[in-house]
């Protein structure tokens, strides 16, 4: 089946196309700048190249091979050597598990060289998942949430009715103070102070009481939870993999007839899916065939409750975090790009996207050839996210500065406010047997932070269950039904009595666990300190300070190759 298709084929008979239709204002353009002049490069979304592609829509709709493939489609009009117009059509990622399909634009150069490798590692992928899916669901699971939400309802009304009772003595206090002598006074409030322990005392009972029904049934779900995020662990690596391998062989064209790999495009790193997008394929398919683009439209088709941010049937932009940071280097060389003909550089070398304004240094405190660690600033993600926003990370900032860096993981990470020790492996091996020392919690972890407020207890442990509520991304919170096991102790270093509503607690953290954002909500929560971390704006800190006051200080585990007990340990910066 032809891949160039005429204007008609997607063209109510109706559709006139006259000079006023081709010249509508664009209602979007596909833009970047030029890596090579800093040029800004447009091609537009037309009104013809939106009718077109309502014209594919018509041919998805109408064709039952489509009926389940939810994804975004794309339609490139170019102009031939010749001087006629054709259009182009393309799908993003597979269709129908394929990657090639007649009459739709191929994927990029690149896929066939790992293609057997990819079949087997999307086998393992499968596999992997649905042996996850078997874990979440075993019964002890519902057993424990429907014992959790039954001691809930009884801590919620104690706590409802210690409340109750709290406000009754706070009345009798103002009552007694104005009606009895002071010797009489005395014994009476010693009564309410006894009434309030009281109430402290079984608050404390129901707590064990609630850990005595969900310990056992807590262990059980915490190993099945130990193996499914090794699971995990070892499908996002697996994926990981595959992804480098893609990265290294994609090539993508430009109009200048530029080739650069992903890799060389994007090295601080790339979300999965780069160059899967229908977008490069388009222009890449275009630029290696000598067409010239002249308008493009993207849409999503199919269902939207798949995706609940596309809606099917409507155009999209270039993503912004696949599409949008290679956008400048895919357009360089079209109509319009006049400086780079003028100056006829160099085509292709060296072109990169840098990153304005980031100072690249990392204060390194461990290094040989198995394991590097780093006293990692506040401010600073540990791994790079998503978005082409996020891609500066400790991780992305090492992997271009030192060799062979395009190996490097990270073996644990840091919130992105929180500074200090973070420790990342030179290879898979050694990255999985530190992983299974953290997960077999061998390894110490202490850090140092400060509260907001004076905390009276001197030392003690919290066990609250975590979960990330998906309705309030990013917090996390105390939840006996859905949380995962979450396990801090902690000692208070010293009591800073500044003034009302500001003084401060220097306390020590050793968590057990590793959840996210644990030991924040552990000390804001009003069943763990009761008080946020000093700058924890996000669970309820509204102090003015700089920063957030917590700093991972020792690491203490032992090296996977020599045996040696490691002991890091970098200063409290503040």
């Amino acid at each position: 089946m032809k891949l160039l298709h005429e204007l008609s084929d997607f063209l109510d008979h109706n559709y006139a196309i006259n000079q006023s239709k081709v010249n509508t204002k664009p209602n979007y353009y596909y833009q970047g700048y030029c890596p090579l002049t800093g040029e800004l490069l447009q091609l537009p979304r037309t009104n013809l190249a939106e009718n077109i592609a309502h014209g594919l829509m018509e041919y998805l709709a109408s064709n039952e091979q489509y009926a389940h493939e939810d994804k975004m489609y794309g339609i490139l009009i170019v102009e031939l050597p010749d001087g006629e117009q054709r259009i182009l059509k393309a799908f993003s990622g597979l269709l129908n598990g394929n990657s090639h399909v007649d009459g739709w634009v191929p994927s990029i150069s690149g896929r066939d060289k790992v293609k057997l490798n990819e079949h087997s590692t999307l086998l393992k992928l499968e596999e992997i998942k649905q042996e996850i899916i078997a874990l979440q669901q075993i019964p002890e699971r519902e057993q424990y949430q429907t014992i959790a939400l039954e001691l809930e309802v009884r801590s919620q009304n104690l706590k409802q009715l210690h409340q109750h009772r709290k406000q009754q003595r706070h009345q009798q206090r103002q009552i007694l103070t104005t009606t009895l002598t002071e010797e009489t006074l005395g014994l009476a409030l010693e009564q309410l102070n006894a009434e309030s322990r009281q109430d402290g005392i079984e608050y404390k009972l129901l707590k064990q009481e609630i850990n005595r029904q969900l310990h056992p049934i807590k262990q059980i779900i915490e190993v099945i939870d130990k193996n499914i995020l090794e699971l995990k662990q070892s499908r996002k690596e697996l994926s990981r993999q595959l992804q480098a391998q893609m990265h290294a062989t994609y090539s993508l064209t430009n109009f200048l007839g530029t080739s650069l790999t992903l890799r060389q495009l994007m090295p601080l790193g790339l979300p999965t899916g780069t160059g899967d997008c229908c977008a490069p394929k388009l222009l890449h398919y275009a630029a290696k065939n000598g067409f010239k683009p002249l308008a493009m439209a993207e849409f999503w088709w199919g269902d939207s409750s798949v995706n609940r941010d596309k809606i099917s049937g409507h155009f999209y932009g270039a993503c912004g975090e696949r599409c949008q940071p290679i956008m400048g280097f895919l357009l360089s060389g079209i109509e319009g790009d006049k400086e780079v003909n003028k100056r006829q550089v160099n085509k292709g070398k060296n072109i990169q996207y840098p990153i304005r304004n980031v100072n690249y240094q990392l204060p390194i405190i461990y290094q040989d050839e198995y394991l590097i660690a780093i006293n990692k600033p506040p401010g600073l993600l540990s791994v790079p996210g998503r978005y082409r926003d996020t891609q500066d990370s400790v991780l992305s900032r090492l992997r271009n500065l030192i060799p062979d860096g395009i190996n490097l993981m990270a073996i644990h990470r840091l919130d992105r406010e929180t500074s200090g020790i973070l420790l990342l492996a030179h290879n898979l091996d050694i990255y999985r047997q530190i992983s299974q020392q953290f997960q077999q919690r061998q390894v110490q972890k202490i850090y140092e932070a400060i509260l907001s407020g004076l905390l009276e207890t001197q030392q003690d442990v919290i066990e609250l269950p975590l979960w990330g509520n998906p309705e309030n991304r990013p917090s996390q919170e105390v939840n006996f039904i859905h949380g995962k096991p979450s396990i801090t102790y902690f000692q208070v270093l010293e009591r800073q009595k500044l003034e009302i509503q500001k003084n401060h607690t220097r306390i020590e953290f050793k968590p057990i666990t590793g959840r996210t954002h644990q030991l924040r909500v552990h000390s804001a929560d009003e069943m763990g300190l009761n008080m946020p971390i000093l700058g924890d704006k996000l669970y309820g800190c509204n102090e003015d300070v700089s920063r957030l006051h917590l700093h991972a200080k020792e690491l203490i585990f032992k090296h996977p190759i020599s045996g040696e007990i490691l002991k890091l340990i970098v200063k409290t910066p503040f």
